[in-house]
């Protein structure tokens, strides 16, 4: 492709409005996300009958979860998420669609694969953008805290991870041993990464141009999306933590020791097996 053309496409991209397409794939997956984690009951009636707000709720929280929880951390009102007037109603018809369409049919279509796959291409792109918006954001009120900014970036972008366990308390389930802090997702260490590439390109670190870098950022977002969707590949990152993690976590000095305590223990038992039994006959003359 030419360069120029490719550039041109890059700044289309970086130009373009989330609402209603993006935002809309984004209440989409959450609500789904909530549909899916929500146990199914073999009788009686299912948990968006029983209880409709929990479960309108619960799917807020996801849907504005980045934002919430960027505006706590930030000092400002949690609530500000839900001023606009224009998301609230859309997000609430795409939970409705979701949950209480007849036959069922809006879920199914979104469960549908070539559905999903554009589904979950236009979510990507709504990542990006609002991670470069938070990484913007922040470094406007904190403009040498480096870490804050990565984290405001990686919390606006991949903030659905981090509320999974109050959405879920929401609907009367508390499970703590399973966040994103213990068990961190491909999107939040994808999300750190992007932060990251975001505050160098403002410190001058990288000096390609800006629609090239937001662009490299959505097609990084969206191949391993499709990649995660078609051929079940969920976390590139983990064989560089694995190696990680033995040379600098300690992994290595304890295969080490395992190593070596497994020898001493080969070494007894073969000590043992070489002393000689006395008979009964041997025994009698002691």
């Amino acid at each position: 492709m030419d360069p120029q053309t490719f550039l041109d496409i890059a700044t289309k991209v970086t130009k373009l409005k989330m609402y209603p397409f993006f935002d809309i794939a984004h209440y989409t997956l959450m609500c789904m996300a909530v549909r899916e984690d929500i146990p199914q009951t073999s009788s009686g009636s299912p948990f968006s009958r029983k209880h409709p707000l929990s479960c309108w709720l619960s799917s807020m929280l996801l849907c504005f979860g980045g934002s919430i929880i960027a505006n706590m951390l930030l000092g400002e009102s949690m609530l500000s998420p839900f001023k606009d007037h224009r998301s609230i109603l859309t997000a609430t018809a795409v939970w409705y669609l979701i949950f209480y369409s007849p036959f069922d049919i809006v879920y199914k279509i979104g469960r549908f694969l070539p559905c999903k796959l554009v589904v979950a291409a236009l979510k990507e792109c709504q990542r990006a953008h609002k991670v470069y918006h938070a990484v913007i954001h922040t470094a406007k009120l904190y403009p040498n805290a480096y870490f804050i900014i990565i984290i405001i970036g990686t919390v606006k972008g991949a903030g659905s991870g981090f509320m999974k366990n109050f959405e879920r308390l929401v609907r009367g389930l508390w499970i703590p041993g399973t966040n994103e802090l213990l068990q961190p997702s491909f999107v939040t260490k994808a999300c750190i990464v992007a932060s990251s590439v975001f505050l160098l390109e403002r410190l001058n670190y990288i000096t390609a141009p800006h629609p090239l870098i937001y662009f490299g950022i959505v097609i990084f977002f969206v191949y391993f999306k499709l990649s995660a969707l078609l051929l079940g590949i969920h976390d590139p990152f983990a064989p560089f933590e694995n190696l990680f993690c033995a040379i600098f976590m300690g992994g290595m000095w304890d295969a080490m020791r395992r190593a070596v305590t497994s020898e001493k223990k080969e070494e007894d038992k073969e000590n043992k097996n070489d002393i000689p039994v006395k008979s009964k006959e041997d025994k009698k003359k002691d």
